[in-house]
């Protein structure tokens, strides 16, 4: 059993709120203010300090609420397994990045699922970093990540490689060229990914190897959406740098065109992230051959 006090912390960094954390969990705040007192007491701590009318975690108070997420969605996960044994089914929870989610692996891993019959797949969309925080505190059973994450407990299956690239309409002058100079590039009205984004360190730091930053460019937009900046792009509102695989379709289709930029290989891998205690191999190799088929498809 979880102990209870450990759902009740959670609820108050929730909310941020003892009061409406004691709401959220039909019980009174006197009973909530005992619950983290008693955490508090047992740990020999201070979980959290009032600053104003907030209250913001201390840091062995963010080591507590990191374990008690961890704790819970272990309890969970067992339960929910014991569960599927039960009705003979195989469940799977994998975390992808935006861009991940706008390649080829939702279509894999939904094909995947419905040729395993009992396999049921939640796909879960999140930043790179949220998705570790999700995959470290088991909430979710793989993430499927660009670029590699250094850390012994967490195994790593290399899926692909990619490379960003200049995106633009067909009826851009741009898409007679076999390739586009960096100064022809500075003129172009330029739609991009928020700058938090991966595809937008990885072509912040080309740009610095070669003593430039975005501030050098057009930059017209910024959308976190890749299906709206692929919609943008065909409309001639302005063109992208986006990694490849997120245009498969579209490039099978003939309804848009990438080019490679001079001077600027930015290739970075796709990765499968698993604990070592993920004891599917065959379900990795699975998703593995389904996504070569399927890239093979858009690609031929």
């Amino acid at each position: 059993m979880v102990d209870p006090k450990l759902y009740t912390l959670l609820a108050v960094v929730r909310f941020s709120n003892y009061t409406r954390a004691a709401e959220h969990l039909s019980l009174t705040q006197p009973a909530v203010t005992q619950h983290i007192k008693q955490l508090e007491k047992e740990l020999n701590i201070k979980i959290f300090n009032r600053i104003g009318n907030e209250i913001r975690p201390t840091n062995e108070g963010q080591i507590v609420i990191r374990y008690a997420r961890r704790n819970i969605a272990l309890y969970q996960r067992m339960e929910q397994n014991i569960q599927d044994e039960r009705r003979h089914v195989r469940r799977l929870t994998v975390g992808v990045t935006h861009t991940a989610e706008s390649n080829a692996v939702a279509e894999v891993l939904g094909k995947f699922s419905s040729k395993n019959p009992g396999m049921s797949i939640t796909i879960i969309t999140d930043t790179i970093s949220n998705l570790y925080d999700m995959l470290k505190n088991f909430e979710v059973d793989l993430a499927v990540v660009e670029g590699t994450i250094k850390d012994r407990s967490i195994n790593s299956l290399l899926l692909d490689t990619d490379s960003l690239m200049l995106v633009m309409s067909n009826n851009h002058p741009l898409s007679k060229k076999k390739i586009v100079t960096i100064n022809k590039l500075k003129s172009e009205p330029l739609i991009l990914r928020r700058a938090s984004s991966a595809t937008m360190n990885l072509f912040s730091a080309h740009l610095e190897s070669q003593n430039l930053s975005i501030d050098d460019f057009n930059v017209i937009l910024e959308v976190d959406n890749i299906a709206t900046i692929k919609d943008l792009i065909r409309r001639d509102i302005g063109v992208s740098v986006l990694p490849r695989s997120v245009c498969l379709d579209e490039l099978k289709k003939g309804k848009i065109t990438v080019l490679p930029i001079e001077n600027l290989s930015m290739i970075r891998e796709i990765n499968i992230l698993y604990h070592h205690d993920f004891n599917h191999e065959d379900v990795l190799q699975s998703i593995m051959k389904e996504y070569n088929k399927v890239v093979r498809f858009h690609t031929s």
